[in-house]
């Protein structure tokens, strides 16, 4: 039984989400602690009609807290998810710090839930772009078996954080009057433009953000043989990251077959209505927690070949969503 749950981050973009998505799905804790860095000390979050004290993220924080999930960059979570695993916590870990450590699961609740059996006591929720192109790719490759993907990502500015939103915000002002608002968070500036580059450069020629859905789609798929060919681009949106995606199968499917697989699991939601202009956007899927697909086409190049175009907010499933999923799927199996 989990009675004291812990939200590392609570002041955050991504932590309200944690705190809204905790209470849509009615998880079985007693008691809420929320811990955030010096400045957020003091701040009141209301909960359940109940107000809370934001406290001081620090080594004695974690003291008889039972399961934690954490929202911070990842030097944060480096420092502090071992404090609270010496205390007896379990830790659902939103940076990237955890993710590749082989005693770290890698879990999205819809794709390998049976992963969150083996854990030391940190489970990791992946990145955001990969968590997306993952649940949609489940399906097929649980049917058909995933080989190769290509992929290029058009990342919302959220994905930076608040800074990364904010500059959106100045870059677009100062653009229209004909001014350059001096990029701090983005390596160029981000008002009405678009920036090949998320992360920095690592191998190959391939950036961070690219190699980690690499990594990352192999480890949750447990396949070190899936290619992933992955181009990572940070465009103008402020929410929701949108990816099209081209899936060589080892056995082909159909265009009918794809689309069936896609709208039988769950939380992926198909608009798929090119005759109608109807096809997932970032406006239309901001706020919701599924994963959207549309475009499904044969790739006119390969037989074994389906292309799509998939959509979701990064703020959810991409981040909080799939990290309370994970501490649901805790509470369950206890």
């Amino acid at each position: 039984m989990y009675e004291t749950l812990a939200v590392v981050g609570a002041t955050g973009a991504v932590g309200r989400i944690v705190l809204e998505q905790l209470q849509k799905r009615n998880l079985p804790f007693k008691k809420l602690k929320l811990l955030a860095s010096e400045r957020s000390v003091g701040k009141e979050v209301r909960y359940n009609g109940e107000v809370i004290q934001v406290e001081l993220l620090a080594p004695g924080a974690f003291k008889n807290v039972d399961l934690v999930i954490g929202s911070t960059p990842d030097e944060i979570a480096a420092e502090f998810v071992p404090y609270a695993v010496q205390e007896g916590a379990i830790v659902v870990d939103e940076s990237g710090y955890w993710r590749m450590d082989p005693k770290v699961p890698l879990i999205i609740p819809e794709v390998n839930p049976e992963a969150a059996e083996k854990h030391e006591g940190i489970l990791a929720s992946p990145n955001c772009s990969t968590t997306q192109m993952v649940v949609a790719l489940a399906p097929l490759h649980r049917a058909a078996r995933v080989k190769r993907v290509v992929v290029s990502t058009y990342q919302a500015t959220s994905g930076a954080g608040l800074p990364g939103s904010e500059e959106l915000n100045d870059s677009v002002r100062s653009a229209l009057v004909g001014k350059t608002h001096p990029p701090k968070t983005f390596q160029h500036p981000i008002g009405f433009n678009l920036i090949p580059q998320i992360g920095s450069e690592k191998y190959e020629g391939y950036t961070s953000e690219e190699m980690k859905m690499v990594y990352e789609t192999q480890k949750i798929f447990g396949d070190n043989q899936i290619q992933v060919c992955p181009t990572c681009v940070r465009v103008p949106v402020a929410t929701g990251h949108s990816e099209s995606i081209l899936v060589e199968t080892e056995k082909p499917l159909s265009v009918e077959e794809a689309t069936n697989l896609f709208q039988a699991f769950d939380g992926i939601t198909v608009v798929d209505d090119l005759s109608n202009k109807r096809y997932p956007m970032p406006r239309d899927c901001d706020g919701k927690d599924d994963v959207f697909v549309g475009r499904i086409r044969k790739d006119i190049s390969s037989s074994s070949g389906i292309a799509f175009w998939c959509v979701s907010d990064n703020l959810r499933k991409g981040a909080a969503t799939n990290a309370v999923q994970i501490a649901e799927l805790l509470m369950k199996r206890s």
